[in-house]
């Protein structure tokens, strides 16, 4: 047997995947993780006990890589309808910062 070593998608979404979705979809989450702001979701991971000082900051790392990262592991187990309306938030956010204005999201909810 080939055990495969856990991502760091991984541990968010056995640890905050159910939450996130059954709390409902939250625009300003997915302004913070497009910015950048993890500080909730380390925190939230170093709290949690599960997971060594090194495994939360491998985490925090792949997320400045790739803050999307994070919001497809918190949206593991989400519904189709789900998924389309925060691919819809993260597209205007994204048609924003490449335009140079982040005050003009529309607000998808």
């Amino acid at each position: 047997m080939n055990a495969q070593p856990m991502t760091c998608g991984d541990y968010v979404t056995a640890t905050f995947a159910r939450d996130f979705v059954a709390e409902g979809f939250d625009h300003d989450t997915v302004e913070r993780i497009h910015r950048g702001l993890f500080d909730e979701w380390t925190h939230a991971l170093a709290q949690s006990g599960l997971f060594s000082n090194g495994t939360v900051a491998a985490a925090l790392d792949s997320w400045q890589d790739d803050p999307h990262s994070l919001l497809t592991a918190l949206l593991a187990n989400a519904d189709e309808i789900t998924l389309k309306r925060y691919d819809l938030v993260w597209e205007a956010l994204e048609r924003s910062a490449h335009a140079g204005s982040a005050d003009a999201v529309v607000e998808y909810a």
